[in-house]
């Protein structure tokens, strides 16, 4: 039985925001949810799970990070500079307000990538190799700064391959909506737009109310125009 009301939580965890995507909504159709106590306390204690394993990992990889010995092993570094990266993707994804430990993460990388600056010494190819390493980082964080990118791109997501379009249909931020679209290149880009035709069509006809729907779909297809050009 479906609640009337339902109050979810202030800083949602992936899975939360996925049920919350998916409430009453057609474009999910036979998966569109109905959200009572139980479904909510089940997400909840999904995303709990896995902010808390999180936190573990995230205590440990500091731990290890800060003990770095001032000769530490190349790999070392290396092992925890990519680890870092990762922590600070799912920071973007895990319920709660994470922000001071994205900042903490990017604090650290910082820390990190001096050291690795060092190591390089004059060697003029390595050097440029690291700019263009944090210049990719940077950018990546700032995609990252979209719940969506973040959740998409969460190798635990809850949006699976059925739900991709679906989400990106029911986006309501176009700013968001062009972040996430970006992931995609012109192939991928190709077949959600043929997908998301079909979709449209299908509820156009049983009487769904797609307007807002269809305008992301227009938008998607401006996406791929621009990819047409620059192919």
């Amino acid at each position: 039985m479906e609640d009337m009301t339902f109050i979810p939580s202030e800083n949602p965890g992936a899975f939360e925001r996925h049920l919350i995507r998916k409430y009453n909504n057609p474009l999910f159709e036979e998966r569109q949810t109905k959200i009572n106590s139980d479904t909510l306390m089940e997400v909840q204690k999904k995303d709990h799970d896995i902010l808390q394993q999180f936190m573990v990992d995230f205590k440990e990889t500091m731990t290890k990070a800060v003990t770095f010995k001032p000769n530490e092993d190349s790999e070392v570094i290396l092992e925890i500079k990519d680890k870092l990266d990762k922590l600070y993707a799912t920071a973007a994804s895990v319920a709660d307000d994470q922000t001071r430990v994205r900042e903490s993460i990017k604090k650290l990388l910082g820390v990190i990538m001096q050291s690795v600056r060092q190591g390089a010494g004059d060697d003029a190819h390595a050097l440029q190799e690291l700019e263009q390493e944090e210049g990719a980082r940077a950018a990546n964080f700032e995609f990252l700064e979209s719940k969506l990118v973040a959740d998409i791109l969460d190798p635990e997501s809850p949006i699976d391959n059925d739900d991709l379009i679906p989400t990106l249909l029911s986006v309501e931020d176009k700013d968001e909506l062009a972040l996430a679209t970006q992931l995609f290149d012109l192939e991928q880009v190709s077949f959600l737009l043929a997908e998301g035709e079909e979709l449209l069509n299908k509820l156009d006809k049983e009487g769904e109310d797609v307007k807002s729907a269809a305008e992301n779909f227009v938008f998607i297809e401006g996406y791929k125009q621009y990819l047409e050009k620059q192919a």
